[in-house]
């Protein structure tokens, strides 16, 4: 009985110091995917990570200072700033090219389906002439080619 607890209390004391002897590495892939590891990667750059304190450091023993961090995260934020407004940029642009492509594709059905076009020209009404109507519906296909997905 003895012998059991004295094997038992020795185990429970050097557990511990196996376990927080053993590294830890964190690294990303090129993907932006995070990895951990008991091996430091080859061909990458790799921190070491304190189980117990959860703080990590590069595998080279360098610490970023806070400023050093400080910047990076600025940075990091500065971009993502940039991608979302270029997102809202381009989100603005492809609302505008689908508002533009169903104004003409309507308005190339109206002169599909009336003979006659009536628009107002200085107070008073008058109808397109053929020649206008051919110039409105040329000019409605180029906006709708430019503007418009390809079914």
């Amino acid at each position: 009985m003895n012998r059991k607890i004295l094997t038992l209390t020795l185990l429970l004391a050097v557990v511990p110091g196996v376990a927080t002897s053993a590294s830890v590495y964190k690294w990303t892939d090129e993907n932006g995917v995070t990895h951990f590891g008991d091996r430091q990667p080859t061909g990458s750059k790799a921190e070491r990570v304190n189980v117990r304190s959860g703080t990590s450091t590069d595998a080279s023993g360098n610490r970023q200072s806070p400023q050093e961090r400080l910047q990076n995260m600025q940075e990091h934020q500065e971009d993502e700033a940039r991608q979302r407004q270029e997102t809202a940029v381009e989100e603005a642009r492809r609302k505008q090219r689908d508002a533009n492509c169903a104004t003409a594709r309507s308005n190339l059905e109206v002169i599909a389906n009336h003979a006659r076009i009536r628009i107002e020209e200085n107070g008073e009404l008058r109808y397109l002439t053929p020649e206008e109507l051919a110039e409105k519906r040329a000019e409605l296909e180029r906006m709708a080619e430019d503007n418009c997905e390809p079914m």
